[in-house]
């Protein structure tokens, strides 16, 4: 085998992908039977879309339902404010579509079955890693039938900010102190309500609204660790910040029966020093997790798995040994987006998000439309569109060996 991929989420998909139609021999393993679970980040933006159209990809995503969303905003007591219009933006994707996450990762592991030197294999969960003369050689994983090997010249965990495979390498992230937690739920959405995706901030409170046709997704924010202060409360401490936040959707809050009927977020912003050992890489939310700030996470681990096949698919085929130096530039590659982006997410939990969930956020200050700030008006747009350094699929499409 010529790689073995932990985790189905869109960092290991993309790059199994674009492995596969690079002729190299890859299994995916995905813990789950398959990729249906709610409340997955959902935000495609204008650098996954790109990439999906060097992929071939494009025209079948945009057949997908989704919604598309141009501009960003805030609902704040005194009026809106717009913070970013993508309108403009260089290419044919000047927008953030937003699709369920299944539904990427369906139509992206479907496009790679299409090649017979790719596999996949659900409910399979890699517990532990295979180590030959101080390298990485594989990894073990076990699925209904037992437990199994795979041995592999190059192993890559994508499983995720609790990376199984990231803890048995050692390698230990830096947390950088998220600020808040997320609670996700759903409330029926009426033909008369407003159209849009907002964020809603008011008086110690915050609440993300995202547009699904038939039903609103909604996000509260709270405090990092105050969920089980929120549980404790009973279901009317969340139902009364809902329709106090957004008045419209009162009548709708019985439709939170409980806090069965919530998933929470627990928001990890973090960092690995080191994203590989001999044999190993780690990519995407493993190597590092980002805040929900931006909605950029998926797009930052699709980049990863682009530059990541992009560096290694050649050797892969050919056969040669990946050395650790290798891996270390595709760490120094993606490092810098990594840490740039992090960096913005923390200028907003320190001046927004803290300050909003104590009351301390005052938004009278602002512009109502940041969007025609010229300095604003240029950066905002691309590094929510495109992010610090989008990623292109460089390398051809061929038959396996």
């Amino acid at each position: 085998m010529d790689c073995v991929i932990a985790g189905g989420g869109p960092a290991g998909a993309v790059l199994a992908l674009v492995l596969a139609r690079a002729g190299v021999e890859v299994t995916l393993l995905e813990k789950h039977g398959d990729f249906l679970r709610d409340f997955r980040g959902d935000t495609i933006h204008p650098s996954t879309l790109q990439v999906l159209d060097e992929l071939g990809l494009a025209r079948e995503f945009l057949r997908l339902p989704h919604r598309k969303a141009y501009e960003v905003g805030i609902v704040t007591d005194t009026g809106e404010i717009r913070l970013a219009s993508l309108r403009g933006l260089p290419g044919p994707y000047d927008y953030i579509a937003f699709v369920p996450q299944w539904d990427f990762l369906n139509l992206v592991t479907s496009a790679a079955g299409a090649y017979p030197n790719f596999r996949l294999s659900l409910n399979s969960e890699a517990y532990d890693l295979i180590r030959e003369d101080g390298a990485v050689r594989g990894l073990r994983y076990r699925d209904g039938s037992g437990e199994h090997e795979i041995r592999a010249a190059l192993t890559v965990a994508a499983d995720g900010r609790s990376s199984t495979l990231r803890e048995r390498a050692g390698l230990v992230p830096e947390d950088l102190k998220a600020p808040m937690d997320v609670v996700w739920f759903a409330l029926p959405r009426n033909d008369g309500d407003r159209d849009d995706t907002f964020l809603r901030i008011s008086g110690g409170a915050m609440m993300v609204a995202i547009n699904r046709e038939t039903y609103w997704q909604l996000a509260y924010v709270i405090p990092k660790g105050g969920y089980s202060a929120l549980e404790s409360g009973g279901i009317d401490a969340l139902r009364e910040p809902v329709a106090r936040l957004l008045p419209w959707l009162a009548d709708r809050t019985g439709g939170i029966g409980g806090y069965d009927d919530v998933s929470v977020l627990t928001v990890a912003l973090n960092r690995l020093r080191r994203w590989h050992r001999p044999g190993l890489l780690c990519i995407g939310d493993a190597a590092h997790a980002m805040s929900p700030v931006f909605g950029v996470g998926i797009n930052l681990a699709v980049q990863d798995a682009v530059a990541a096949a992009n560096l290694l698919a050649g050797s892969l085929r050919s056969g040669a040994p990946i050395p650790e130096r290798t891996l270390h530039l595709l760490q120094r590659r993606r490092m810098a987006p990594t840490r740039v982006t992090q960096a913005a997410q923390r200028v907003v939990h320190n001046l927004v998000i803290r300050p909003a969930l104590s009351s301390r956020f005052d938004p009278s200050g602002l512009p109502r439309d940041l969007s025609k700030v010229p300095l604003v008006n240029r950066l905002i747009p691309r590094f929510i569109g495109f992010g610090v350094r989008p990623e292109h699929v460089n390398v051809r499409e061929s038959p396996p060996l």
